[in-house]
């Protein structure tokens, strides 16, 4: 009597578009984990795919308008999509845009997403394997493999005109900080050499939990922003290094000052990610914002004496509403003393709920327009100018990209100094790099030349 045989079905696959901020990334990185240890497979391309996850950014309308554009280009190309993240909450809007979505849910709604999956796509396990226990799987990572965004809470209690992320969001919803430090020990291990510390407020975290203190190593340690910091500047590669820590979305509260120190021991990046969104008092004001310019540029110096190194970038918003032209003057002024490494400008956009816009006397088109490229040459002048003075110096970089061979065997590679944050800082350019060299290298390098935005430099071992 011949035996049959029972073929195992492939597993389906699952494919995604993930749009918006490092924090919505962390978020599809979640979401396929917990369907990888559900049997599923990924797919890198929308044929292949049994259905396609779209996480959606709602912030501003322009990002709503790509959010609706990715969600038909899904459609189109393959039919059976799921929409999820923070426009998820405009279900109507989605539907009314594209009714053939076969579900939608809110901003970091995991459970409710898998279950979507589980309805819309089955897992194709089959009862020969829905009995052997899932292992430990490794998460996955959307990012490359060197660096990870450790997101250490949802949410904001900030109140700001121009903003609806407590709207799409919710209120600060801290995590543990055992559970933070076990994840960041576990991407370290995984050979992370980069953790990108990130939030709608890293400044306020634990302040929900009123600090809660959890056991960790055989010690007590707080929820709180300078504990955090100071436990993961302990961790270690495989090297025997410290990782590189890059602090971002850092609101300047007092206890800021406190992890400066650490920057100038080695174990925090010398790097603040900090929003202040403006300087003139009466649009700060306006905005819901603390209007304490004056007292930033005191401590700006103050960290640049601590920790000569430290980079500080920002973001700012022009032609808000009532923005006078005295009002960004005063923002020019300010950014020409505050001297900061990196800025990105945005030009005011009215966001479906927020409180600015029911304020008066709108900034025309034209001026925003004008006022986003007076800022904007402004700030790559003293970007080039801080740059140019880098030229000489020997400065650690990590490395993201390896070229080939050019026709006369040298290779080039792409990095960053510390600096410089994936994706939205400039990047080091380097020549006559060994061929040795993989991704997540971290090489002093000498600087050769430098733009607006880059340097450029050789390994000091190949000078």
């Amino acid at each position: 009597m011949s035996a049959t045989t029972t073929s195992i079905p492939d597993p389906k696959k699952v494919g995604m578009v993930s749009l918006g901020c490092p924090k919505a990334l962390v978020d599809s990185e979640r979401i396929l984990t917990r369907l990888r240890a559900d049997g599923y497979a990924m797919s890198p391309d929308y044929a292949g795919a049994d259905v396609v996850l779209v996480n959606t950014c709602g912030f501003l309308d322009s990002a709503k308008e790509e959010s609706l554009q990715a969600i038909g280009e899904a459609i189109a190309e393959n039919g059976r999509v799921i929409v999820t993240g923070c426009m998820g909450d405009e279900a109507d809007a989605i539907r009314a845009a594209h009714p053939q979505v076969l579900a939608v849910t809110g901003a970091h709604q995991y459970e409710q997403v898998v279950e979507a999956v589980h309805e819309y796509a089955p897992p194709s396990q089959g009862p020969y394997v829905d009995l052997i226990p899932q292992p430990d799987l490794a998460d996955i990572k959307l990012t490359p493999r060197h660096y990870s965004y450790l997101k250490i809470s949802e949410g904001c209690n900030h109140s700001c005109a121009f903003c609806i992320i407590p709207t799409l969001r919710g209120k600060l919803a801290s995590r543990r900080i055992d559970a933070v430090l076990r994840e960041a020990e576990k991407l370290v291990a995984a050979g992370t050499k980069e953790l990108l510390v990130i939030s709608q407020d890293t400044s306020a975290y634990g302040v929900d939990t009123r600090h809660d203190a959890r056991e960790w190593k055989g010690r007590e340690v707080r929820a709180h922003m300078t504990d955090l910091a100071r436990e993961l500047g302990q961790l270690r590669t495989d090297q025997g290094a410290p990782p590189w820590v890059r602090l971002h979305y850092v609101y300047p509260y007092p206890h800021v000052d406190q992890v400066i120190p650490l920057m100038a021991e080695g174990l925090l990046t010398p790097y603040l990610d900090i929003p202040f969104q403006h300087a003139a008092p009466s649009v700060l004001k306006r905005m819901k914002r603390p209007a304490n310019e004056a007292k930033v540029l005191e401590r700006l110096k103050s960290w640049r004496d601590i920790c000569p190194d430290i980079a500080v970038r920002s973001s700012f918003v022009v032609g808000f509403p009532g923005e006078t032209e005295a009002d960004f003057e005063y923002l020019l002024d300010w950014l020409e003393e505050a001297q900061l490494d990196r800025v990105g400008a945005f030009r005011f956009e009215p966001v479906e709920g927020a409180a600015a816009n029911a304020l008066p006397d709108p900034v025309p088109e034209a001026v925003k327009e004008e006022r986003y490229a007076r800022i904007m040459e402004a700030t790559a002048r003293i970007s080039a100018a801080k740059l140019q003075a880098k030229i000489g110096r020997t400065l650690p970089v990590i490395i993201d990209e390896v070229g080939e061979p050019d026709e006369d065997g040298d290779i080039g590679a792409t990095g960053r100094s510390q600096a410089d944050a994936p994706e939205i800082d400039g990047n080091v350019f380097l020549r006559n790099v060994s061929a040795s060299l993989v991704p997540g290298d971290i090489v002093d390098v000498q600087v050769e030349d430098a733009d607006e935005h880059d340097l450029f430099g050789v390994p000091s071992g190949n000078i």
